[in-house]
């Protein structure tokens, strides 16, 4: 058995140094728990101005611009700028956007403080809730034209903190029920941050020895108070834990460490498999999203949309051509020559779906050859394998959403030349941290180099789809 290389003396002091800052860190977040409620409702109001000012103003014209027009300016921070960051903020430094910023969480929190404190129901801890909220916001975002206009964004945005605030007055006591179960992209948010960096680790050794006695002879503390309804003695991972630093120094077993940005897909993901979790990355992540990115550039949308047309004028039904729903079931602004028939909302929710489709059984194909190559079926190594996507999944999804930030910085006449490089170097970094993970998740599994690299190479089909399919958006179509 080869032993193991210990470190040389400046890369010890190197990696004790940085987890002592990081500790710092954590000791810093829970001792100013005030201040940063302050600041959450300090985005709470920056949060209402950026979702439901520029729903009552004019739109914009096409002399405006960013630094001019304040629903420009509006679309181009929440879209171009706030949602792309965070999703990154996940992969960086784990759900603590959740934890310290997100002003959902701190309406339903507070909401909840001040409610009625029933018991949460069954329906709400449903464990499909998070593909099917993230599916759905996704389709009708596209349907109204979410990206585009400040109305839509106040229906759907407006619509989820309503939400969240309903649900933290109903159930719950100082808890995020919301954020838990309900949030769209609570499942998101939660797949990212298993790839951080960051992570609270709990010592169960140190849990138990200080359950009864107090740590260091001081007096016994107080119970935490988990927002998000983390089971904070038994946490392996950073998947659901927001970060916001009230459980630090818990009877001296929890504390804010640096970790394999590896570590628990590979070590913590496979003990406990999660079937709606590979729904939503194989089906949500990779299909529903490519879908809802794909068709305004796709020949393919168009083809299928003219000739459904040529059909109904042959067969005498013109009246779905003609028929103009309201802006709030498909996008309706005759101003600005941007409409949708019956026709383009049905072909548009196929197109999705039908992309889904396609890629979920070829992923999931992959998935299943590379399975299979370790041994004999196990259902519960092909949800493992699907953990293995998460940093494309994830990568595609960043690069889908900055791609309206490219747009709008174009036509304020930026070149931005380094786009095009920049989006090859992370779909190659994306996908070859796929691949790794692949390869470490295989060896989980076997000790036969032969068997993990078979299982790499059958998962790497997955991984040329996934790539493929963004290539096709941002360098064919």
């Amino acid at each position: 058995m080869a032993q193991a290389v210990p470190l040389a003396p400046h890369e010890s002091t190197f990696a004790a140094n940085a987890n002592e800052f990081v500790a710092a860190l954590g000791h810093w977040l829970k001792r100013h728990q005030r201040t940063i409620q302050r600041t959450q409702w300090v985005v709470v109001g920056v949060y209402f101005l950026l979702v439901a000012v520029p729903a009552f103003l004019p739109l914009p014209t096409r002399t405006s611009h960013i630094w001019t027009n304040l629903t420009l300016f509006a679309q181009f921070c929440f879209w171009g700028i706030w949602w792309p960051f965070v999703l990154l903020s996940m992969v960086l430094v784990g759900r603590a956007w959740c934890g310290l910023l997100c002003p959902e969480g701190s309406l339903t929190e507070a909401a909840s403080r001040h409610g009625r404190g029933m018991a949460i129901p069954r329906w709400i801890k449903w464990k499909g809730w998070p593909f099917v909220a993230f599916a759905c916001t996704t389709i009708y975002g596209q349907m109204i034209s979410v990206y585009q206009y400040p109305k839509p964004v106040l229906l759907i945005l407006g619509g989820s903190t309503g939400g969240a605030i309903v649900i933290g007055y109903l159930y719950g006591r100082n808890k995020r029920v919301w954020c838990r179960y309900l949030c769209p992209v609570n499942g998101v948010f939660g797949l990212l941050a298993k790839l951080a960096p960051l992570h609270f680790n709990v010592d169960t050794q140190a849990w138990e020895r200080n359950r009864t006695h107090a740590p260091h002879g001081g007096q016994k503390p107080a119970p935490i108070n988990c927002a998000p309804l983390v089971a904070v003695r038994t946490m392996k991972g950073g998947a659901d834990c927001h970060m916001c630093g009230r459980c630090d120094g818990f009877r001296d077993a929890v504390t804010l460490q640096l970790r394999s940005p590896t570590q628990e897909i590979v070590h913590v993901a496979g003990t406990q498999p999660k079937p709606w979790e590979t729904v939503l990355i194989v089906f949500g992540l990779m299909g529903v999203a490519v879908g809802a990115f794909h068709w305004g550039a796709s020949p393919w949308f168009l083809e299928i949309k003219q000739g459904l047309a040529l059909w109904l004028v042959d067969h005498g039904a013109t009246w779905v051509l003609a028929l103009q729903p309201p802006w709030w079931i498909l996008t309706d602004y005759p101003e600005h020559n941007d409409t949708m028939t019956l026709l383009d909302g049905l072909v548009l929710i196929g197109y999705i779906f039908a992309t889904a489709v396609v890629m979920s059984v070829l992923l999931c194909a992959s998935l299943a050859a590379a399975t299979r190559a370790i041994g004999k079926w196990s259902s519960a190594r092909f949800h493992h394998f699907a953990q293995a996507l998460i940093p494309l999944a994830g990568c595609g999804v960043i690069l889908g959403l900055s791609a309206l930030t490219v747009t709008l910085l174009h036509s304020e006449g930026m070149k931005l030349a380094f786009v095009p490089a920049l989006r090859i170097a992370l779909l190659t970094g994306a996908g070859l941290w796929s691949l790794f993970l692949a390869w470490k998740i295989a060896g989980v599994y076997s000790t036969s180099m032969l068997r993990q690299a078979a299982a790499t190479t059958l998962f790497s089909g997955a991984v040329a789809l996934s790539v493929g399919s963004w290539v096709l958006l941002f360098f064919v179509w």
